[in-house]
């Protein structure tokens, strides 16, 4: 009998903790092959240091409530693994594996949390350890290579879409008003920024800047200056991520990717040098991924079955490989999940297909029928004196 592991990897969302709860429920179901349970605390660093708790020893109704819980209840990191497998930190990592007696391992991430992964399970074979390394899909960012659509996404787009149309209603109340620069979360895919289209028509926002479009910001400051000449407000949602020349620091995180913050700001600036127009930046950041509030059922739904599935694929003996989902259509909507390798998901990134753009004041009819069923259903949350209900564990390392 073996124990397994569970790692939540990278950015939460509203629904990495769903994917847990399927996974330990499944889990659950075979103790003649899975005995403990256990959380790696921060990420791939509790392997590292040796932080492991049990998850069979935490409150069940703590383990019930992961499914409206947002962030990553086990703690989570970015930390970057070395490429060389003979570095020493792995040993670190089978020195703990072993001592736990740890036969799965399952990380649940976006791009460089697979690279994770697919390090796990190339260092498994390697020393040929019976171990089983599957890879649980997450990002809000939806840019992950193979698969339809990734966890998390779902739920961040139904916010983003509900609280610009509330933007939107607020904006429009007064005779003379502001441009509204939204900023959206998103590096070099536009997804969650091109949610926006699906805002209902007295809403929709005038602009949407996607980093996969073209930018030019001259086109840009003559669009606002006519949409506020003709309607007296404006607004416009762009990506965090979109390329323009701008002043400031250039720092990158350990995967080498740029620390992006301050696109809507920065464009705010440009307006008021060159049209002496006051805007309102919004940026919507974290509540994007952390707001419990409007999670996608669908996407809770999803989460939790995928968490399931990648336990019992490791059980059937499969390893070095990410739980994808597959579409099979939309209307009505019906998917089925699959396996792909972790080497073809691993840093590989997902953009927004041309097909899907039209310009930059709408998305074409596939990307809004793609999109659509993916943020239906509401979840029904319980509360106690008027507070959400959120998961808080132990957290009591194991020896």
């Amino acid at each position: 009998m073996k124990n397994m592991v569970y790692i939540q990897s990278g950015g939460p969302t509203s629904v990495i903790n769903s994917s847990l709860y399927g996974a330990y429920k499944e889990a659950s179901l075979h103790p003649e092959e899975i005995d403990h349970i256990y959380g790696s605390i921060n990420g791939v660093e509790g392997l590292i240091e040796d932080k492991l708790f049990d998850l069979k020893a935490e409150d069940p109704h703590q383990v019930e409530l992961l499914k409206q819980t947002p962030g990553a209840a086990l703690g989570t990191t970015r930390r970057k693994l070395p490429k060389d497998i003979d570095d020493p930190i792995y040993m670190e990592i089978v020195k703990n594996l072993k001592k736990h007696n740890i036969g799965y391992v399952f990380v649940n991430g976006g791009n460089d949390s697979m690279d994770t992964c697919n390090k796990l399970s190339i260092l498994a074979n390697k020393l040929n350890l019976d171990i089983r390394v599957m890879g649980v899909p997450k990002t809000i960012d939806n840019d992950l290579a193979c698969t339809d659509h990734t966890l998390g996404f779902s739920s961040a787009a139904k916010a983003v879409i509900n609280q610009i149309y509330a933007v939107s209603k607020d904006a429009l109340c007064y005779k003379v008003g502001k441009t509204h620069i939204i900023e959206v979360m998103g590096r070099n895919a536009g997804w969650l920024t091109a949610a926006a289209d699906l805002v209902p028509e007295d809403g929709h926002p005038d602009l949407i800047y996607l980093p996969e479009m073209k930018f030019d910001i001259e086109e840009f400051v003559k669009e606002v200056e006519k949409i506020h000449q003709e309607k007296g407000y404006g607004i416009v949602v762009v990506s965090e991520g979109l390329q323009f020349e701008r002043q400031g620091k250039n720092e990158v995180d350990s995967f080498g990717h740029a620390q992006l913050s301050g696109t809507g700001l920065a464009l705010s600036e440009i307006l008021e040098q060159r049209l002496g127009l006051k805007s309102r930046v919004v940026e919507l950041s974290i509540l994007q991924r952390a707001n419990p509030f409007l999670l996608s059922l669908t996407d809770r739904d999803e989460a939790i079955d995928v968490g399931r599935f990648a336990v019992k694929a490791a059980l059937e003996g499969t390893t070095g490989k990410m739980v994808i989902i597959k579409r099979l259509s939309s209307t009505p909507y019906v998917t089925k999940l699959e396996l792909a390798n972790l080497d073809l998901v691993a840093n590989a990134e997902q953009k927004v297909p041309e097909s899907m753009m039209l310009n930059h004041h709408r998305m074409a009819d596939s990307f809004r029928e793609y999109l659509r069923p993916l943020i239906q259903g509401n979840v029904e949350l319980s509360y106690k004196d008027g507070i959400v209900e959120l998961t808080t564990f132990k957290k009591e390392i194991v020896k």
